[in-house]
């Protein structure tokens, strides 16, 4: 498959299939495509425009039931949009203790936009690439956003955000300083023990910071090697040829799981983040 293609060989194919299509100023100061080897201010152009167009399609099929539901005779579509709204409203009301307008609708934002940018993962990996190369004579085209470490670290830092925000909202800055410096180890504040306090302190900030910035980074990471593992196996898979096609579909019924599984993690692990956040003791 990788010869056929017009790849010398298959560490090629394999290559230029994980290479995002990226943009970034030369020496000359022009922007260009597919020259910013290395580059740290080159934008991954591909994933932005998979994943805001994502994005936008799920606003709009969720927009057209929110717009006209139906009571007595629900469609398919309606029945399905309400499944999950159902699904999304009970674990966050089983997970989440706080009061918060703003959880439900984006646990449902976060679980069918990061699976809608999974599901194409299961889209054969030459179509894309080869039409883009053929048609739009662009040399790079990744699909699959949350293959992408930026777009899932880009996501995992605005829970980031939302869990200090959270913390300081229901805490204070004085509660929110006391759990990164006054736990877990309670400093004695009386008697001798006192000369210790300052050694505990420092322990418990630095013990505590890393479980706070360990969030963010547990939630970009685990999502982005899930997805790109299936990806890279999808490519192995395609280097064998036509004999592909049952090992291609026994994966990728295989895959439905993992896609949708990451996505629920990633929901639930917001909500649990956040809901920790929230508690005021």
């Amino acid at each position: 498959m990788a010869s056929e293609n017009g790849y010398a060989n298959s560490g090629e194919y394999i290559t230029h299939h994980l290479q995002n299509l990226q943009v970034c100023r030369d020496d000359a100061g022009e922007w260009v495509f597919g020259k910013c080897p290395g580059e740290f201010w080159a934008l991954n152009v591909d994933s932005m425009f998979w994943s805001i167009l994502l994005g936008l399609i799920f606003l709009f099929l969720f927009r057209v039931v929110a717009k006209k539901p139906s009571a007595s005779k629900p469609g398919r579509w309606q029945a399905f949009v309400e499944i999950i709204v159902e699904l999304v409203d009970g674990a966050v009301k089983e997970t989440f203790h706080g009061k918060s307008k703003l959880i439900a609708p984006l646990a449902l934002t976060v679980f069918v936009w990061v699976f809608l940018m999974n599901l194409m993962d299961l889209v054969p990996v030459d179509w894309v690439p080869l039409f883009s190369e053929k048609v739009l004579h662009l040399p790079y085209m990744k699909i699959v956003p949350t293959t992408d470490v930026n777009i899932t670290f880009g996501m995992s830092l605005s829970v980031f955000v939302l869990i200090i925000f959270y913390t300081i909202k229901n805490k204070g800055i004085g509660g929110f300083i006391a759990e990164l410096t006054l736990h877990p180890i309670a400093p004695p504040l009386k008697g001798p023990g006192i000369i210790a306090a300052p050694f505990i302190i420092a322990f418990n900030f630095i013990l505590e910071s890393v479980a706070l910035l360990a969030k963010p980074l547990s939630l970009s990471l685990r999502l982005f090697g899930n997805l790109f593992a299936g990806e890279l196996i999808f490519i192995l898979i395609a280097i064998i040829g036509y004999f592909q096609l049952p090992l291609h579909f026994g994966w990728a019924v295989f895959h439905v799981l993992i896609i949708t599984l990451q996505a629920y993690i990633f929901m639930m692990l917001t909500i649990v983040y956040l809901s920790l956040a929230s508690e005021k003791h």
